[in-house]
């Protein structure tokens, strides 16, 4: 018997978006439509794949519906993949932007949101100007 277990079609699913919201796809092409295509090398199993979904809107609960992927033995051949699948789209008018970061990490919820370093209001108590000290 074999020691490793096949991984059921949703449990790659959920590892390629889990790494790509890490950061790690190598390439990402949005698409209209709000959908995304990844090229995407899981150090865990040594595979690659062409990842294409669409936003993810329950905050990582569940899988973008229309979610798909190919894999790949070595990275060339799923590099070559993507490249004919982003001009497919590309010749169908459906890049909109080539290496985006759109919706990176998106279904995240593990920390708090910095949105500026000076973006206390005046009034807050906890902020005490330099002169007050």
């Amino acid at each position: 018997m074999n020691n490793m277990q096949e991984r059921s079609e949703e449990q790659i699913l959920s590892r390629l978006l889990e790494l790509e919201n890490e950061g790690g796809a190598e390439r990402r092409v949005q698409l209209t439509d709000e959908r995304f295509l990844a090229l995407i090398h899981d150090p865990d199993n040594g595979r690659s794949y062409v990842l294409k979904h669409g936003l993810d809107d329950t905050e990582g609960a569940e899988i973008p519906a229309e979610s798909e992927f190919y894999e790949y033995a070595t990275r060339d051949e799923a590099e070559q993949a993507f490249n004919q699948l982003t001009n497919e789209f590309g010749s169908g008018g459906e890049v909109v932007e080539v290496d985006s970061t759109e919706a990176i990490g998106d279904s995240e919820a593990a920390g708090a949101e910095i949105i500026d370093q000076y973006s206390a209001d005046e009034g807050d108590p906890l902020m005490v100007d330099e002169e007050e000290k």
